[in-house]
């Protein structure tokens, strides 16, 4: 194995543990960019800002072979507002910031793939282009990436996602739908405070609220076919108030996950209607706001296809995973560009029984740095271009 080849698997490594210590959060990487484009300078790829922090590469883009694709790899690079519970060598050295995501795996296998595509620039068959892109974790990065001019000239994207909750190395790409849409909720429910010791002179928010919270589980489990993918989760009741007041208001707030928009658009009107009839029934008022946030997440079947048979050759027929029920109810905004281009957008497994089975978005989790090397081959491969 070539020695060039061994020294970017050691700078992916370092590179992901000097991420770890210095996260940022969604439109703020600024030192994250930074970094990356001084590395960029260093492999002599020439780059351009993209969406503000966000940073477009190119490899052989003079490249002459006009019936050769034009193929984009992406890497998110934001981080989590969560205060990191690792005590790792490299934990977070930010409070209340964390790359509990993975991102920072996935910016270090993109440059590590950077620096080996440098090194065989001359032998690409055709022109590849890289995204480090900003503020995946709701923030709509993709969406601001493409209107930024990121997928000009693009024929086909591939992107990858680091999955706890899957044995090591085993892949997931299907053809279709891989990962749900999303949206978030608010119900605001305006009563009338007063004391505890009166309740018939007070319209009591807090009780509204708890019947809403409770009313709105017929959703999945009534109201909706057993066939439909969806969840309904309600994630924060906020009525904060003295022992002995019966408070104003009660916020509501939650998450919907549907693998349609079909589905959402239902979902969405059943919160506002069992809400709002829920409301009146205890003598209050509430108002609704649903916020979408991601479509789902569809492969491109060729694409697709396209990165199973590349892991299958570089890991074997029995690196597919074949237990992971689908959709993934997560969501993920690279659905943006599959909504403009061909592409897929695969989930590989982390845990290997070795402390990577802690869930993204855990304070506990780390990144699983034993994932970089197949990354690279892979994306290495989906460009056609050689290995050691």
């Amino acid at each position: 194995m070539s020695t060039y080849w061994q020294q970017t698997l050691t700078f992916a490594q370092q590179l992901r543990h000097e991420l770890h210590t210095q996260p940022e959060l969604g439109w703020q990487e600024f030192n994250t960019a930074q970094r990356i484009r001084a590395e960029l300078d260093r492999l002599d790829i020439p780059w351009r800002s993209c969406a503000g922090t966000g940073t477009v590469a190119w490899l052989n883009a003079g490249g002459d072979k006009t019936d050769v694709p034009s193929v984009a790899l992406r890497g998110d690079i934001d981080a989590l507002p969560i205060h990191e519970q690792t005590s790792l060598d490299w934990q977070s050295q930010v409070p209340g910031c964390m790359h509990a995501c993975g991102h920072d795996g996935h910016t270090a296998a993109l440059m590590a793939t950077a620096a080996w595509l440098k090194h065989v620039e001359s032998q690409l068959p055709g022109p590849v282009t890289l995204l480090f892109q900003p503020a995946e974790e709701g923030g709509h990065g993709a969406r601001q990436m493409i209107a930024d001019g990121a997928l000009e000239g693009i024929d086909c994207i591939y992107g990858w996602h680091n999955w706890p909750a899957i044995d090591y190395g085993k892949l997931v790409c299907p053809d279709g739908i891989v990962m749900c849409g999303n949206g978030t909720f608010n119900i605001t429910v305006k009563g009338k405070g007063g004391h505890a010791s009166q309740p018939e002179l007070c319209r009591d928010p807090v009780l509204a609220a708890s019947a809403i919270t409770l009313a709105l589980q017929q959703v999945v489990s009534r109201r909706l076919a057993p066939q439909q993918t969806c969840v309904v989760s309600v994630t924060s009741i906020d009525a904060r108030a003295a022992a002995t007041v019966i408070p104003q208001t009660a916020v509501i707030g939650g998450s919907i996950r549907v693998s349609d928009t079909d589905a959402r658009d239902t979902v969405n009107q059943l919160i506002t209607e069992i809400a709002q009839h829920t409301a009146a029934s205890f003598g209050v008022e509430c108002e609704v706001e649903i916020t979408p946030r991601y479509n789902p997440t569809i492969n491109h079947a060729a694409a697709s296809q396209a990165v199973r048979d590349s892991w299958c050759a570089l890991q074997g027929e029995e690196a597919l995973d074949t237990r992971t029920r689908l959709p993934i109810m997560a969501s993920e905004d690279f659905s943006y560009y599959l909504q403009e281009i061909p592409g897929a957008f695969a989930l590989i497994g982390a845990d290997d029984g070795m402390g990577h089975a802690d869930p993204c978005h855990s304070p506990h989790y780390d990144f699983n740095d034993r994932l970089l090397e197949p990354v690279v081959r892979l994306y290495s491969r989906l460009v056609g271009a050689p290995l050691p």
